[in-house]
């Protein structure tokens, strides 16, 4: 199986390269950023990209989706360290057929690759369960995330500081979080807040 492999941290991605060589592959290109995994992947006709999601130039998820428009036979695969929800949600989007972690072992992730590739229709990318707000949780989580008190944002929807105190009760119950902190950070890494 043809690979391209695009990281851009030089170490991480020599010894991808030779872990997946060692496991059979053969890694026709490597790119440090998402323009030259692009191109290589145009020239190359890869079977596979096997694309860190954070480098520069071009995301690996805008280079899956610029190759899901223009280079369909090529199978998308990404690889990080963390699979936040809007991450997900945005490689689904463009065209990921599958998410390999980097604390993967070698064999885990050859038989990932070779089962990816084979069956590309098959979703693989992890599901992430994005809580329904009602319209007032809408409202009130973004004044939540600039820093807000209880009483600005009662002051701000026109409602009692008890009202807003019953809204986040909801709020970290559906984020699951014990506190203002965790229930912004929460939101932002499902993409409910930018």
């Amino acid at each position: 199986m043809r690979l391209v492999i695009a990281d851009d941290h030089p170490l991480f991605r020599m010894g991808l390269k030779y872990a997946l060589i060692n496991q059979g592959f053969d890694v026709v290109a490597e790119a440090a950023d998402g323009l030259a995994a692009l191109d290589a992947c145009r020239t190359l006709q890869p079977d596979a990209a096997l694309l860190d999601v954070k480098m520069p130039g071009m995301t690996g998820i805008e280079v899956c989706e610029r190759l899901r428009l223009s280079n369909p036979g090529v199978v998308s695969v990404l690889i990080t360290t963390f699979a936040e929800p809007a991450i997900v949600q945005a490689a689904r989007a463009a065209g990921a057929r599958g998410y390999v972690s980097k604390e993967t072992d070698p064999e885990s992730l050859a038989r990932q690759l070779r089962d990816i590739v084979a069956n590309p229709e098959v979703d693989r990318l992890p599901h992430v369960n994005v809580p329904r707000l009602t319209p007032r949780e809408s409202e009130v989580l973004p004044l939540l995330a600039q820093g807000y008190s209880n009483k600005e944002i009662a002051k701000n929807l026109g409602v009692s500081p008890d009202t807003v105190k019953d809204h986040l009760a909801r709020l970290y119950a559906k984020l699951d979080a014990g506190d203002r902190t965790e229930a912004v950070s929460r939101a932002r890494s499902i993409g409910l807040l930018h």
